[in-house]
């Protein structure tokens, strides 16, 4: 790369749950030499993510080139936190050759490409790609779809209903930005099901785009980098739902923390969470937390009640071991009664 080119920006985003960190990982951990940096954003105050992903261990990737941006989705703090993060990356004596930027699961990619005409960052980088990471499960269990026959019948008993999912529009919303979408989660979906959610993405977009599917985020780096899409340039092929307004908000949902004490068995806690998730539409539930006699930290992971659990790394000399649990769900938790379905363990 000489001096003059502009360095390459992945901007990976999908909603809460699609396997975005996972993908992130397996390209840091794939990157076969190659020198990159992820700015990585959380919807709330606690950096999960970004602690995932420093757990990776990885040469081409160190700690310092992994910077956390917790406050608030990365599309609304463009100016205070994205572009600072972006000049001190690129102000390192060995700068990236690629950044990664993985935003939180509500965040609008397009503001974030629009940033890229900054004149502060304009003639220094550029986004080879917008990478959609889709949960397949999710899309085909109707997660973020209405019912139209039952909408239709609601418009009829009250017209003044507003009737917008904002799950619907914030994941169309990253899909109609995207330069590839990754179907992930193959593996929780019928055939049928994955034909049938792969054509109806396609007919959602008004642009050809590839669609690849895959399980665990396992794609190769090549797929997925190298796009050359240069996507600040054509903005106009990239329509959302928010383009007529001035601001935009996350109103719409609600993030927070609960704190687990000390587990002797990590299966009472998982199907404490679980109930919770039915019983409160939690949308999002990620953290760690500490097992009793376990020198590791247990990640645990889910998206409504499906749930992933596994050991990630030791604990640290000196580190915290208050088990923590970030919750995200639509407006209207009850924080309370999550918190006591939780935490009484």
């Amino acid at each position: 790369m000489t001096a003059l080119a502009k360095v390459p920006c992945s901007i990976v985003t999908g909603f809460l749950g699609a396997g975005k960190t996972t993908l992130v990982r397996n390209i840091l951990q794939n990157a076969q030499g190659r020198r990159l940096a992820v700015i990585v954003n959380e919807f709330g105050d606690v950096g999960i993510d970004g602690e995932i992903l420093k757990g990776c261990g990885v040469e081409s990737c160190s700690e310092d080139r992994i910077v956390e941006l917790s406050n608030g989705c990365i599309c609304c703090t463009v100016a205070d936190d994205f572009v600072p993060a972006l000049e001190r990356l690129l102000a390192l004596s060995d700068p990236p050759e690629h950044i990664l930027i993985e935003t939180s699961g509500l965040a609008l990619p397009k503001p974030l490409v629009q940033a890229f005409n900054w004149p502060a960052i304009a003639s220094r980088v550029t986004v080879d790609g917008v990478i959609a990471v889709v949960d397949g499960a999710a899309v085909a269990a109707g997660r973020f779809a209405d019912d139209p026959e039952a909408l239709a019948a609601q418009r009829a008993d009250d017209a003044s209903v507003d009737h917008e999912n904002p799950l619907e529009e914030v994941y169309e919303d990253q899909l109609l930005c995207a330069d590839l979408i990754v179907l992930n989660k193959a593996d929780l979906m019928t055939a049928a099901d994955l034909e049938r959610v792969s054509e109806e993405i396609r007919q959602s977009i008004p642009r050809a785009v590839k669609v690849v599917e895959t399980t665990g985020g396992q794609l190769e780096a090549k797929v997925l980098l190298g796009l050359g899409a240069a996507a600040e340039a054509d903005l106009a092929a990239r329509p959302s739902h928010h383009d007529n307004e001035e601001d935009h908000d996350h109103d719409d949902f609600d993030t927070f923390i609960v704190d687990v004490p000390q587990l002797e068995d990590p299966e009472v806690l998982l199907a404490r969470i679980r109930r919770a998730a039915d019983d409160h539409d939690i949308l999002r539930i990620k953290g760690f937390t500490e097992v009793k006699g376990k020198p590791m930290r247990l990640l645990i992971q889910g998206v409504g009640s499906r749930l992933q659990h596994q050991f990630d790394r030791p604990w640290r000399e000196g580190e915290s071991r208050q088990g923590r649990l970030v919750v995200i769900g639509q407006k209207g938790l009850d924080r309370e009664a999550i918190a006591r379905a939780i935490s009484s363990v």
